[in-house]
């Protein structure tokens, strides 16, 4: 059956690059997404199985001409230049057409990887990476994209392997240390009681407009105000009057509950759209598991 997955993932491969070729209608772009599903449903796989693509890439025996090379070449620096415009639909299409032309080339699969992780295509980018790599495993930036593309999945300790890898190619690479830093600290936190507990992303949430007003609406209330001048107090070794212990963690409590219940009477679309986070990033960690 691995045989099976493996040819059925490439077809799924081959199919979700030609929706993003830009010249189907429609209809025929539904029709493919309708074929791709079927194809994922009947074989048992999905966009995160990247391994499978490791053993389907077939690197020509025979070179292209030089007028082939040339023509790609300028395929590759119009793409390049594209992106630099931020016309990335443009640039993905530069990139393809150098590759039909050099199909043994690591850096057009690379860079049409950069593409695809500018237009969000996380799983198309994965899978040039994975070709970059089979065609040139010395290539660093196939490595690093890999990784960046990883990391926008919140795949954190795969995104952290590839980055470790460009770094062993090139050491001195101050944006692969970067990145595997932020991979670093962003599995941490994905890995964290805090952050398993509340299912959300907090960082989104403190940047919500509606939360930020609730916030500052909840900040003037004078119980409120007490409650956090009496824990400052604390903080610095000088004990308020009536507050501190016990009673400063029921407080909070308190202060808390009046938070939400305020949220839910003057916002309650706010608290709805967290549940549904909620539960939507449930279902996605409860499917990844099993897949």
């Amino acid at each position: 059956m691995a045989v099976e997955k493996r040819l059925a993932y490439s077809i799924v491969q081959f199919l979700r690059d030609q929706t993003h070729t830009g010249t189907l209608n429609s209809d025929e772009q539904e029709s493919l997404e309708v074929a791709i599903q079927c194809l994922e449903t009947t074989f048992k796989i999905n966009s995160r199985d990247c391994h499978l693509a490791n053993d389907n890439v077939m690197i020509p025996d025979t070179s292209p001409s030089p007028e082939d090379i040339e023509k790609a070449e300028q395929l590759k620096n119009e793409g390049n230049n594209h992106m630099k415009e931020e016309n990335y639909h443009c640039a993905l299409e530069c990139y393809t057409k150098a590759i039909d032309l050099d199909l043994r080339n690591a850096v057009y699969y690379s860079n049409r990887a950069a593409a695809h992780s500018k237009l969000g295509n996380y799983i198309e980018a994965t899978g040039d990476c994975e070709r970059a790599i089979k065609i040139d495993p010395t290539y660093s930036k196939a490595y690093g994209r890999m990784g960046l593309a990883l990391t926008a999945m919140n795949k954190y300790p795969e995104a952290i392997s590839y980055f470790k890898k460009a770094l062993v190619l090139d050491p001195e690479n101050d944006t692969y240390k970067s990145n595997l830093k932020i991979a670093e600290q962003k599995h941490k936190e994905a890995t964290s009681p805090i952050a398993a507990g509340l299912g959300f992303d907090m960082a989104s949430l403190i940047n919500n407009p509606a939360f930020i007003s609730m916030a500052a609406s909840v900040m003037q209330n004078q119980q409120v105000q007490q409650l956090m001048s009496g824990m400052m107090t604390n903080a610095v070794g000088r004990p308020a009057a009536g507050v501190g212990g016990l009673s400063d963690i029921s407080s909070l409590i308190e202060a808390g509950q009046q938070f939400a219940q305020q949220i839910q009477q003057q916002n309650p679309e706010l608290i709805e759209q967290l549940r549904n986070h909620i539960r939507s990033r449930s279902f996605s960690g409860s499917a990844e598991e099993h897949s």
